[in-house]
């Protein structure tokens, strides 16, 4: 139970905990607070827009629609992690509740969820949460397909904890409306529990320094499918014609980038090569491309002859900027030919935005 924030003390609030905001035009005299009390307040609120692409989905939130006039919530979370605040006071977002969920919320008594709820908006017993909760509608079509990206969801969690913690509440503050009315079904495509969890995590840190979990990373196994010969004396591009697995969906059949910025990587190539004579050098190395352009090339290795077959395993490891790609080239600087058996390239990517 809090008096509800100013306008500067959301946006200060939000800003430590490092969200990108931005401050639609008139955000701060946009409310519903002549059809109602704002405040007092004791959570927020997380729901889906259900809107698709080519909706200007900040402009519904301020504005609102014929039946249902804006604002629609505090802010619009778009799925590019920016938080546009829309409405400073009462919003037309939560509508009727169950009175036994609101006194869970304000006491943060309940465990993983909330009571059931068995109330929504007009219902005999519905409590008016316009008044008691700020909302944060999240763009999303509401389909439980459409993905939440790793910008956004970040963003949620922190647009909620920056409001928790300015009123010293905990993470079972949060609640989705689906917890609220039992008409609702947003937010869908993750657990509110798992949210909480999040909020939970960030609050136990210093504003500002959570940054969530690192993504699961992407699998990349490629190589080639035959052998080829490997003349003497120019850096060459290692082409991957064989693809077992390629998580990235980054690479082409046949292409010789294995990975594309923004991104971190970690792993091997394993070559073996024949024909190559006792005390002669294949190198071999990673190299950096903007377009077709070669921009950076990394520290060489060296794969010696020893009159047989010649193996070695190259790593793989580097973050790349966006618009940037990889490639493993090899340099034959003996005098005669050589064979690449096998390039075996298996690496992990963390695809970053």
């Amino acid at each position: 139970m809090a008096t509800p924030l100013t306008a500067a003390r959301l946006v200060a609030a939000l800003k430590a905990e490092g969200c990108a905001v931005r401050e639609v035009t008139g955000w701060r005299t946009n409310n519903r607070n002549h059809k109602g009390p704002w405040g007092p307040v004791h959570g927020v609120m997380i729901h889906h827009t259900v809107t698709g692409s080519g909706t200007d989905v900040v402009g519904l939130i301020f504005h609102g629609h014929s039946a249902l006039p804006g604002p629609l919530a505090t802010g619009c979370i778009t799925k590019d992690g920016v938080v546009h605040l829309t409405g400073n006071g009462r919003a037309n977002h939560a509508g009727g509740g169950d009175r036994d969920v609101l006194d869970a919320v304000i006491g943060e008594s309940y465990g993983t969820y909330p009571p059931p709820t068995h109330e929504h908006d007009g219902s005999a017993g519905a409590v008016d949460g316009n008044a008691r909760f700020y909302g944060w509608e999240c763009e999303n079509r509401g389909d439980g397909k459409d993905p939440w990206p790793p910008a956004q969801y970040l963003a949620m969690v922190k647009a909620t904890v920056a409001i928790c913690r300015a009123h010293g509440w905990g993470h079972k503050s949060a609640i989705g409306h689906l917890e609220w009315s039992d008409w609702k079904v947003d937010p869908r495509g993750f657990d509110m529990a798992g949210f909480r969890r999040d909020v939970a995590d960030a609050l136990a840190l210093p504003a500002g320094r959570w940054e969530g979990e690192d993504p699961m990373p992407q699998y990349v196994n490629l190589g080639v499918a035959g052998e080829y010969q490997l003349a003497p004396g120019a850096w060459d591009s290692v082409e991957f014609t064989a693809e077992w697995t390629d998580e990235t969906g980054q690479h082409a059949t046949g292409g010789s980038v294995f990975a594309r910025g923004p991104a971190r990587f970690s792993g091997t190539v394993s070559l073996h090569i024949d024909g190559l004579p006792a005390g002669a050098v294949v190198q071999a190395r990673m190299s950096e491309y903007e377009g077709d352009e070669l921009r950076t090339d990394h520290p060489i290795h060296e794969i010696a002859g020893t009159g047989g077959g010649s193996f070695v395993v190259v790593p793989v490891t580097k973050r790349l900027a966006t618009g940037r790609s990889m490639r493993v080239r090899l340099l034959n600087q003996a005098a005669v030919p050589v064979t690449v058996v096998s390039a075996v390239l298996t690496a992990l990517v963390w695809k970053e935005t």
